[in-house]
């Protein structure tokens, strides 16, 4: 079941993407012509030109990521004491790794960062990186044997760290993370991941009965600056597939029953009556 769910989260997302929604509209408003009906490829020429000109002009993607990256507090006070800290994957690209030879960091690189940080903040907690690959064709690459290697060369290599190199997903991140640790009832976490990424995160680990402080990183919303026309289309279009696909994600995950919740909120409390 969860292959199933792995493979057709890959085909919908493949289908229903922005970018892949402005070539479906272009291409058949260039069938519609071809097949001489008029109206209907001006109609789709017409949206099509509609929505490039939102992209290019609008941060359309902020304004959907936002409400993500402010579910829960950057830069909250860290407690005292910890007894682990899990970092998620997504930071590093295992196939251009495994091509050069070395860890290529992508846009997530605030995750390492950040779990460097904290496993120098906290020398005794237990550190855990947990990411396989994401890919459907390239699964013999695994991004934690790629994060060894990295952790390695940035002086973590006397650390007891735990690898994880076998989730697909935000799903197989927390259950499999679980099965190695079997963390106790009162022990304290800290979970790193992307502040868009968070909400699904927590709904996850919540529904997986393991209670995490949430450490959220990673943003892509310019807070307090939302509201702006500048032309920017490449990165305007980058942020918004983001945020489409985490939207799409925290339904999927919710409706499949991966998640406690659709949108776990501040409290963090694991429990679906959570509100702001």
């Amino acid at each position: 079941m969860d292959t199933l769910f792995f493979l057709a989260s890959k085909v919908i997302w493949a289908l229903i993407s922005p970018d892949s929604l402005i070539v479906i509209l272009g291409v058949s408003a260039w069938i519609a012509a071809t097949l001489k009906w008029q109206r209907v490829s001006r109609s789709l020429l017409a949206s099509c030109a509609l929505l490039l000109a939102l992209i290019g002009f609008f941060p359309v993607g902020e304004w959907l990521i936002a409400p993500l990256e402010n579910r829960f507090a950057t830069n909250a006070a860290l407690p005292s004491e910890v007894d682990g800290i899990i970092v998620l994957g997504g930071a590093i690209s295992p196939l251009m790794s495994n091509i050069w030879q070395q860890p290529e960091l992508g846009g997530g690189a605030d995750r390492i960062t950040n779990f460097l940080y904290l496993a120098r903040i906290y020398p005794n907690a237990q550190l855990v990186f947990t990411g396989g690959s994401g890919a459907v064709t390239e699964q013999e690459f695994k991004e934690a044997e790629m994060a060894q290697i990295l952790l390695d060369q940035v002086g973590l290599a006397e650390r007891a760290i735990i690898f994880e190199s076998e989730s697909r997903n935000t799903s197989e991140n927390a259950r499999n993370s679980k099965e190695l640790i079997t963390p106790g009832n009162n022990e304290n976490w800290l979970l790193i991941t992307s502040a868009f990424h968070m909400p699904r995160s927590i709904g996850v680990f919540c529904q997986e009965q393991w209670i995490v402080q949430p450490y959220p990183v990673d943003h892509y919303s310019q807070k307090g600056n939302l509201f702006r026309v500048n032309f920017s289309f490449s990165a305007n279009l980058s942020v918004l597939k983001i945020a489409v696909r985490e939207w799409v994600g925290l339904i999927a995950y919710r409706v499949s029953g991966r998640s406690d919740r659709l949108l776990p909120g501040r409290k963090n409390n694991c429990s679906a009556t959570d509100v702001d």
